[in-house]
Protein backbone atom coordinates (compact mmCIF):
# COMPACT_ATOMS: atom_id res chain seq x y z
CA UNK A 1 0.00 0.00 0.00
CA UNK A 2 1.54 3.12 -1.23
CA UNK A 3 2.03 6.37 1.31
CA UNK A 4 2.12 9.42 0.35
CA UNK A 5 5.16 12.14 1.16
CA UNK A 6 6.66 11.07 4.68
CA UNK A 7 4.43 12.39 7.45
CA UNK A 8 1.28 11.66 5.70
CA UNK A 9 -1.61 8.96 6.20
CA UNK A 10 -1.75 5.67 3.70
CA UNK A 11 -4.51 4.23 3.02
CA UNK A 12 -6.41 2.68 5.82
CA UNK A 13 -5.77 5.43 8.12
CA UNK A 14 -2.08 4.53 9.18
CA UNK A 15 0.91 7.10 9.63
CA UNK A 16 3.88 5.94 7.79
CA UNK A 17 5.60 3.13 9.39
CA UNK A 18 8.57 3.85 11.35
CA UNK A 19 10.25 1.40 13.50
CA UNK A 20 11.94 3.86 16.08
CA UNK A 21 8.57 3.88 17.23
CA UNK A 22 7.89 0.62 18.13
CA UNK A 23 7.53 -0.85 21.65
CA UNK A 24 10.85 -2.99 21.96
CA UNK A 25 9.60 -5.34 24.17
CA UNK A 26 6.79 -6.07 21.93
CA UNK A 27 6.72 -4.80 18.30
CA UNK A 28 4.07 -7.23 16.97
CA UNK A 29 0.96 -5.68 17.83
CA UNK A 30 2.53 -2.80 15.17
CA UNK A 31 3.53 -5.29 12.78
CA UNK A 32 -0.30 -6.94 12.90
CA UNK A 33 -1.98 -3.40 11.86
CA UNK A 34 0.84 -2.59 9.32
CA UNK A 35 0.16 -6.44 7.67
CA UNK A 36 -3.57 -6.53 7.90
CA UNK A 37 -3.64 -3.31 5.88
CA UNK A 38 -1.00 -4.63 3.26
CA UNK A 39 2.00 -6.63 2.97
CA UNK A 40 3.61 -3.78 1.61
CA UNK A 41 3.72 0.12 3.13
CA UNK A 42 6.06 2.75 1.30
CA UNK A 43 8.04 5.32 3.13
CA UNK A 44 8.80 8.10 0.34
CA UNK A 45 11.04 10.91 1.60
CA UNK A 46 9.96 14.63 1.75
CA UNK A 47 11.03 16.34 -1.48
CA UNK A 48 14.82 18.72 -1.28
CA UNK A 49 14.30 22.10 -2.34
CA UNK A 50 15.67 21.40 -5.78
CA UNK A 51 12.10 19.49 -6.09
CA UNK A 52 14.59 15.76 -6.23
CA UNK A 53 13.57 12.93 -4.04
CA UNK A 54 15.99 10.11 -2.72
CA UNK A 55 14.81 6.25 -3.05
CA UNK A 56 11.32 5.23 -1.51
CA UNK A 57 11.51 2.72 1.39
CA UNK A 58 9.79 0.09 1.26
CA UNK A 59 8.26 -1.94 3.96
CA UNK A 60 7.50 -5.58 3.92
CA UNK A 61 5.38 -7.39 6.22
CA UNK A 62 3.66 -10.13 4.85
CA UNK A 63 5.90 -13.62 4.22
CA UNK A 64 5.35 -14.28 0.70
CA UNK A 65 6.36 -10.97 -0.22
CA UNK A 66 9.42 -11.30 2.10
CA UNK A 67 10.82 -14.83 0.49
CA UNK A 68 10.42 -13.18 -3.02
CA UNK A 69 12.69 -10.55 -2.00
CA UNK A 70 15.05 -12.57 -0.81
CA UNK A 71 14.80 -15.23 -2.74
CA UNK A 72 14.60 -13.45 -6.33
CA UNK A 73 18.39 -11.97 -7.87
CA UNK A 74 15.85 -8.73 -8.52
CA UNK A 75 16.99 -7.27 -5.34
CA UNK A 76 20.55 -7.21 -3.43
CA UNK A 77 22.69 -6.20 -0.38
CA UNK A 78 23.87 -3.12 -1.99
CA UNK A 79 21.98 -0.41 -3.63
CA UNK A 80 22.56 0.35 -7.76
CA UNK A 81 25.70 2.89 -7.45
CA UNK A 82 26.68 2.37 -4.39
CA UNK A 83 29.95 0.79 -3.11
CA UNK A 84 29.11 -0.90 0.32
CA UNK A 85 25.68 -2.08 1.84
CA UNK A 86 27.18 -1.63 4.91
CA UNK A 87 25.11 0.70 6.99
CA UNK A 88 28.01 3.44 8.30
CA UNK A 89 28.22 7.29 8.25
CA UNK A 90 31.02 8.69 6.15
CA UNK A 91 34.34 8.50 7.58
CA UNK A 92 35.62 5.84 9.94
CA UNK A 93 38.07 4.26 7.40
CA UNK A 94 39.11 1.41 9.72
CA UNK A 95 35.54 0.15 10.72
CA UNK A 96 33.96 0.50 6.99
CA UNK A 97 37.14 -1.82 5.75
CA UNK A 98 36.08 -4.46 7.73
CA UNK A 99 32.43 -3.79 7.73
CA UNK A 100 32.22 -3.71 4.34
CA UNK A 101 34.36 -7.39 3.56
CA UNK A 102 31.70 -9.28 5.67
CA UNK A 103 29.39 -11.80 4.09
CA UNK A 104 26.26 -10.24 5.07
CA UNK A 105 26.91 -7.29 2.87
CA UNK A 106 28.47 -8.99 -0.14
CA UNK A 107 26.57 -9.90 -3.49
CA UNK A 108 27.23 -12.62 -6.02
CA UNK A 109 30.30 -13.34 -6.95
CA UNK A 110 32.15 -12.04 -3.43
CA UNK A 111 28.83 -13.39 -1.58
CA UNK A 112 29.66 -16.72 -3.35
CA UNK A 113 33.44 -17.28 -3.20
CA UNK A 114 33.41 -16.20 0.41
CA UNK A 115 30.48 -18.03 1.86
CA UNK A 116 32.08 -21.32 -0.17
CA UNK A 117 34.91 -20.66 2.15
CA UNK A 118 33.23 -20.51 5.38
CA UNK A 119 30.10 -22.97 5.30
CA UNK A 120 31.89 -25.92 5.73
CA UNK A 121 33.67 -25.52 8.92
CA UNK A 122 29.89 -24.37 10.12
CA UNK A 123 28.06 -27.33 8.46
CA UNK A 124 25.85 -30.00 9.41
CA UNK A 125 28.80 -32.62 10.49
CA UNK A 126 31.34 -30.41 11.64
CA UNK A 127 28.41 -28.91 14.14
CA UNK A 128 27.43 -31.91 15.10
CA UNK A 129 30.65 -32.93 16.09
CA UNK A 130 30.96 -29.52 18.66
CA UNK A 131 27.97 -30.59 20.10
CA UNK A 132 29.41 -32.35 23.14
CA UNK A 133 31.95 -29.39 24.02
CA UNK A 134 29.13 -26.81 23.39
CA UNK A 135 26.96 -28.45 26.13
CA UNK A 136 30.34 -28.35 28.64
CA UNK A 137 30.65 -24.89 27.77
CA UNK A 138 26.62 -24.18 28.93
CA UNK A 139 27.00 -26.49 32.17
CA UNK A 140 30.02 -24.82 33.08
CA UNK A 141 28.56 -21.45 32.81
CA UNK A 142 25.88 -22.25 34.80
CA UNK A 143 27.54 -24.31 37.48
CA UNK A 144 27.79 -21.33 39.85
CA UNK A 145 24.60 -20.05 38.65
CA UNK A 146 22.38 -22.91 40.90
CA UNK A 147 23.47 -21.55 44.36
CA UNK A 148 23.10 -17.89 43.65
CA UNK A 149 19.73 -16.04 44.39
CA UNK A 150 19.63 -13.79 41.81
CA UNK A 151 21.28 -13.57 38.20
CA UNK A 152 21.37 -11.23 35.12
CA UNK A 153 21.10 -13.82 32.78
CA UNK A 154 22.10 -12.04 29.68
CA UNK A 155 25.35 -11.20 31.30
CA UNK A 156 26.25 -14.61 33.15
CA UNK A 157 24.90 -16.83 30.22
CA UNK A 158 23.36 -16.03 27.31
CA UNK A 159 26.14 -13.46 26.56
CA UNK A 160 29.29 -15.03 27.09
CA UNK A 161 28.20 -18.54 26.09
CA UNK A 162 27.96 -18.38 22.55
CA UNK A 163 31.16 -16.09 22.52
CA UNK A 164 33.45 -18.85 24.02
CA UNK A 165 31.43 -21.48 21.92
CA UNK A 166 32.47 -18.77 18.67
CA UNK A 167 36.01 -18.90 19.90
CA UNK A 168 37.08 -22.72 20.20
CA UNK A 169 35.56 -22.48 16.58
CA UNK A 170 37.36 -20.10 15.38
CA UNK A 171 40.74 -21.25 17.57
CA UNK A 172 41.48 -18.45 19.94
CA UNK A 173 41.97 -18.72 23.74
CA UNK A 174 38.69 -18.70 25.86
CA UNK A 175 40.55 -16.49 28.29
CA UNK A 176 40.26 -13.43 25.94
CA UNK A 177 36.55 -13.60 25.57
CA UNK A 178 35.57 -10.60 27.68
CA UNK A 179 38.13 -8.35 25.39
CA UNK A 180 36.13 -9.96 22.47
CA UNK A 181 32.84 -9.20 24.15
CA UNK A 182 33.80 -5.55 24.64
CA UNK A 183 34.88 -4.88 21.11
CA UNK A 184 31.98 -6.84 19.69
CA UNK A 185 29.59 -4.63 21.42
CA UNK A 186 30.85 -1.61 20.47
CA UNK A 187 30.69 -2.89 16.97
CA UNK A 188 26.82 -3.71 17.50
CA UNK A 189 25.73 0.17 18.61
CA UNK A 190 27.58 1.27 15.49
CA UNK A 191 25.61 -0.99 13.28
CA UNK A 192 22.21 -2.23 13.56
CA UNK A 193 19.51 0.61 14.06
CA UNK A 194 20.28 1.48 17.21
CA UNK A 195 18.76 5.00 18.34
CA UNK A 196 21.81 5.52 20.69
CA UNK A 197 24.18 5.90 18.00
CA UNK A 198 26.41 8.74 18.87
CA UNK A 199 29.95 10.34 17.77
CA UNK A 200 31.55 8.67 20.30
CA UNK A 201 29.87 5.03 20.08
CA UNK A 202 31.58 5.58 16.62
CA UNK A 203 34.72 6.50 17.33
CA UNK A 204 34.83 3.69 20.20
CA UNK A 205 33.36 1.27 17.28
CA UNK A 206 36.44 2.08 14.93
CA UNK A 207 38.67 1.51 17.35
CA UNK A 208 37.68 -1.27 18.16
CA UNK A 209 37.69 -2.35 14.79
CA UNK A 210 41.43 -1.59 14.24
CA UNK A 211 42.12 -3.38 17.26
CA UNK A 212 40.13 -6.90 16.67
CA UNK A 213 41.86 -6.04 12.85
CA UNK A 214 45.28 -6.36 14.32
CA UNK A 215 44.54 -9.66 16.85
CA UNK A 216 43.04 -11.79 13.93
CA UNK A 217 46.20 -10.49 11.43
CA UNK A 218 48.38 -11.88 13.97
CA UNK A 219 46.56 -15.08 14.68
CA UNK A 220 46.25 -15.50 10.56
CA UNK A 221 49.76 -14.90 10.20
CA UNK A 222 50.71 -17.85 13.54
CA UNK A 223 48.96 -20.71 11.48
CA UNK A 224 50.89 -19.76 7.60
CA UNK A 225 53.86 -22.12 6.49
CA UNK A 226 54.28 -26.09 7.05
CA UNK A 227 53.23 -27.61 10.46
CA UNK A 228 51.34 -24.66 11.96
CA UNK A 229 47.81 -25.59 11.07
CA UNK A 230 45.65 -25.75 14.25
CA UNK A 231 42.35 -27.82 12.70
CA UNK A 232 40.38 -24.31 13.80
CA UNK A 233 38.40 -21.89 11.63
CA UNK A 234 41.94 -19.48 11.58
CA UNK A 235 44.00 -22.33 9.98
CA UNK A 236 40.71 -23.22 7.43
CA UNK A 237 41.24 -19.32 6.37
CA UNK A 238 44.66 -19.87 5.72
CA UNK A 239 44.32 -22.74 3.81
CA UNK A 240 41.54 -21.09 1.29
CA UNK A 241 43.63 -17.81 1.09
CA UNK A 242 46.52 -19.63 -0.39
CA UNK A 243 43.99 -21.68 -2.40
CA UNK A 244 42.38 -19.01 -3.67
CA UNK A 245 44.48 -15.81 -4.02
CA UNK A 246 41.51 -13.78 -4.61
CA UNK A 247 41.31 -14.07 -0.67
CA UNK A 248 42.69 -10.65 0.23
CA UNK A 249 44.44 -10.03 3.86
CA UNK A 250 41.18 -7.56 3.98
CA UNK A 251 39.06 -10.20 3.33
CA UNK A 252 40.76 -12.99 6.08
CA UNK A 253 40.47 -10.52 8.94
CA UNK A 254 37.16 -8.78 8.34
CA UNK A 255 35.75 -12.48 7.98
CA UNK A 256 37.44 -12.94 11.40
CA UNK A 257 35.78 -9.82 13.46
CA UNK A 258 32.46 -11.14 11.29
CA UNK A 259 32.25 -14.68 12.77
CA UNK A 260 32.83 -13.37 15.96
CA UNK A 261 30.35 -10.82 16.02
CA UNK A 262 27.37 -12.54 13.93
CA UNK A 263 28.39 -15.96 15.70
CA UNK A 264 27.33 -14.80 19.17
CA UNK A 265 25.44 -11.39 19.09
CA UNK A 266 21.95 -13.28 17.64
CA UNK A 267 22.31 -16.28 20.04
CA UNK A 268 22.75 -14.07 22.67
CA UNK A 269 18.98 -12.63 21.81
CA UNK A 270 18.30 -15.85 20.64
CA UNK A 271 18.87 -17.28 24.33
CA UNK A 272 17.52 -14.30 26.43
CA UNK A 273 14.06 -14.34 24.73
CA UNK A 274 13.61 -18.17 25.03
CA UNK A 275 14.02 -17.65 28.83
CA UNK A 276 11.63 -14.89 29.20
CA UNK A 277 8.97 -17.22 27.12
CA UNK A 278 9.54 -19.89 29.23
CA UNK A 279 9.25 -17.25 31.80
CA UNK A 280 5.65 -16.38 31.03
CA UNK A 281 4.94 -20.33 30.04
CA UNK A 282 6.04 -22.39 32.95
CA UNK A 283 3.94 -25.24 31.28
CA UNK A 284 6.30 -25.21 28.25
CA UNK A 285 9.33 -25.39 30.44
CA UNK A 286 7.76 -28.70 32.60
CA UNK A 287 6.64 -30.22 28.69
CA UNK A 288 10.43 -29.79 27.54
CA UNK A 289 11.78 -31.32 30.97
CA UNK A 290 9.37 -34.14 30.31
CA UNK A 291 10.61 -34.62 26.87
CA UNK A 292 13.60 -33.12 25.91
CA UNK A 293 13.29 -34.46 22.51
CA UNK A 294 10.84 -31.89 21.61
CA UNK A 295 13.77 -29.00 22.52
CA UNK A 296 14.89 -28.85 18.59
CA UNK A 297 11.79 -28.21 17.35
CA UNK A 298 10.90 -25.79 20.45
CA UNK A 299 14.03 -23.58 19.42
CA UNK A 300 12.69 -23.14 15.80
CA UNK A 301 9.47 -21.89 17.50
CA UNK A 302 10.79 -19.35 19.86
CA UNK A 303 12.89 -18.41 16.68
CA UNK A 304 10.15 -18.14 14.60
CA UNK A 305 7.92 -16.40 17.23
CA UNK A 306 10.20 -14.01 17.97
CA UNK A 307 13.31 -13.52 16.15
CA UNK A 308 16.57 -12.28 17.23
CA UNK A 309 16.74 -10.36 14.51
CA UNK A 310 13.56 -8.45 13.46
CA UNK A 311 14.52 -6.81 10.03
CA UNK A 312 17.04 -7.39 6.83
CA UNK A 313 17.15 -4.31 4.25
CA UNK A 314 17.43 -5.08 0.57
CA UNK A 315 18.07 -2.57 -2.41
CA UNK A 316 15.88 -3.11 -6.02
CA UNK A 317 18.55 -3.70 -8.24
CA UNK A 318 16.28 -3.27 -10.93
CA UNK A 319 12.62 -2.10 -11.85
CA UNK A 320 10.24 -4.77 -10.22
CA UNK A 321 7.06 -5.30 -8.82
CA UNK A 322 6.22 -6.24 -5.30
CA UNK A 323 2.60 -7.00 -4.56
CA UNK A 324 1.10 -5.07 -6.78
CA UNK A 325 3.51 -1.70 -6.33
CA UNK A 326 5.73 -0.63 -9.03
CA UNK A 327 9.19 -0.87 -7.31
CA UNK A 328 11.97 1.28 -8.95
CA UNK A 329 15.68 0.47 -9.36
CA UNK A 330 17.63 1.80 -6.04
CA UNK A 331 14.72 1.78 -4.14
CA UNK A 332 15.28 -0.25 -0.44
CA UNK A 333 12.84 -2.51 1.25
CA UNK A 334 12.79 -3.38 4.54
CA UNK A 335 11.99 -6.80 5.30
CA UNK A 336 10.15 -7.41 8.31
CA UNK A 337 11.01 -10.94 9.57
CA UNK A 338 9.31 -10.49 12.73
CA UNK A 339 6.11 -9.87 11.03
CA UNK A 340 6.50 -12.81 8.10
CA UNK A 341 6.59 -15.06 11.09
CA UNK A 342 3.48 -14.15 12.19
CA UNK A 343 1.58 -13.95 9.13
CA UNK A 344 -1.64 -15.84 9.70
CA UNK A 345 -1.35 -17.36 5.99
CA UNK A 346 1.61 -19.01 6.61
CA UNK A 347 1.55 -19.90 10.59
CA UNK A 348 -2.14 -20.23 11.83
CA UNK A 349 -3.01 -19.14 14.85
CA UNK A 350 0.93 -17.10 14.70
CA UNK A 351 1.00 -14.96 18.13
CA UNK A 352 0.73 -18.28 19.86
CA UNK A 353 3.81 -19.83 21.23
CA UNK A 354 3.10 -23.83 20.47
CA UNK A 355 6.34 -25.84 20.64
CA UNK A 356 4.44 -28.58 18.36
CA UNK A 357 3.99 -26.15 15.51
CA UNK A 358 5.86 -27.05 12.10
CA UNK A 359 8.00 -24.16 11.86
CA UNK A 360 10.08 -25.53 8.95
CA UNK A 361 9.01 -22.42 6.89
CA UNK A 362 9.90 -20.05 8.97
CA UNK A 363 12.02 -17.15 7.83
CA UNK A 364 14.72 -15.97 11.36
CA UNK A 365 17.36 -17.26 9.48
CA UNK A 366 16.59 -15.72 6.30
CA UNK A 367 16.42 -17.49 3.15
CA UNK A 368 18.07 -18.01 -0.18
CA UNK A 369 21.85 -16.80 -0.81
CA UNK A 370 22.18 -15.17 2.54
CA UNK A 371 20.30 -18.02 4.52
CA UNK A 372 22.65 -17.72 7.76
CA UNK A 373 25.51 -19.98 7.24
CA UNK A 374 25.98 -20.18 11.04
CA UNK A 375 22.43 -21.16 11.56
CA UNK A 376 23.07 -24.64 12.70
CA UNK A 377 25.51 -23.70 15.21
CA UNK A 378 22.97 -21.31 16.52
CA UNK A 379 20.48 -24.33 16.63
CA UNK A 380 23.40 -26.18 18.83
CA UNK A 381 23.87 -23.45 21.26
CA UNK A 382 20.07 -22.43 22.16
CA UNK A 383 19.40 -26.31 22.18
CA UNK A 384 22.58 -26.99 24.93
CA UNK A 385 22.20 -23.79 26.76
CA UNK A 386 17.84 -24.26 26.72
CA UNK A 387 18.37 -27.69 28.10
CA UNK A 388 21.30 -27.23 30.88
CA UNK A 389 19.20 -23.77 32.13
CA UNK A 390 15.99 -26.29 32.46
CA UNK A 391 17.81 -28.78 33.96
CA UNK A 392 19.89 -27.29 36.33
CA UNK A 393 17.46 -23.68 37.44
CA UNK A 394 14.16 -25.44 37.51
CA UNK A 395 13.03 -22.84 39.89
CA UNK A 396 13.75 -20.16 37.50
CA UNK A 397 11.28 -17.06 38.13
CA UNK A 398 11.18 -13.51 37.18
CA UNK A 399 13.40 -11.20 39.27
CA UNK A 400 11.87 -9.88 42.68
CA UNK A 401 11.10 -6.55 41.01
CA UNK A 402 9.86 -7.26 37.69
CA UNK A 403 9.57 -3.73 36.54
CA UNK A 404 13.83 -4.44 36.55
CA UNK A 405 13.33 -7.88 35.40
CA UNK A 406 14.04 -6.92 31.50
CA UNK A 407 15.72 -3.98 29.88
CA UNK A 408 15.60 -4.72 26.17
CA UNK A 409 18.83 -3.03 23.64
CA UNK A 410 17.94 -0.22 21.72
CA UNK A 411 18.02 -1.88 18.60
CA UNK A 412 14.84 -2.47 16.30
CA UNK A 413 17.13 -4.41 14.18
CA UNK A 414 19.15 -7.06 16.51
CA UNK A 415 16.33 -7.88 19.30
CA UNK A 416 16.73 -8.69 22.52
CA UNK A 417 16.97 -7.72 26.18
CA UNK A 418 20.39 -6.42 27.13
CA UNK A 419 19.66 -7.39 31.19
CA UNK A 420 17.52 -10.31 31.96
CA UNK A 421 17.38 -10.16 36.07
CA UNK A 422 15.99 -14.39 37.09
CA UNK A 423 15.31 -15.05 40.74
CA UNK A 424 17.27 -18.54 41.00
CA UNK A 425 16.05 -20.75 43.85
CA UNK A 426 19.02 -23.41 45.37
CA UNK A 427 17.90 -26.78 44.27
CA UNK A 428 19.06 -30.22 43.32
CA UNK A 429 19.89 -30.86 39.31
CA UNK A 430 16.52 -32.13 37.96
CA UNK A 431 16.39 -36.15 37.51
CA UNK A 432 18.28 -36.89 34.03
CA UNK A 433 20.15 -33.96 34.81
CA UNK A 434 24.47 -34.21 33.07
Amino acid sequence: MSGPASGGAPAGGLPDFDPARLDLADPYPVYRRYRDAGPVHAVRPAAVPCGARGPTTWYVFGYAEVARVLARREFGRTAPGSASAAPLPPGYAVLRAVVENWLVFLDPPRHTALRALVAPALAAGPVAALRPGIRRIARRLVDPLVTRESVDLVAEFAAPFPLLVISGVLGVPEERQGWFRERALALQRAGGARVDRTLAGMVEADRAAAELTAYFRRELEARRGPGRDRGDLLSALVRAAEEETSLSPEEQTATCVHLLTAGHETTTGLLGKAVLALLARPELGDALRADPGLLAGAVDEFLRHDPPVQMVTRWALRDTELAGHAIRAGDRTVLVLGAANRDPAYFPDPDRLDIHRDTVRHCAFGLGIHYCAGAGLARAEAEAGLAELLDRLPALRPGARPELTVRYAPDWVFHGPERLTVTVSPSDPAPGAR
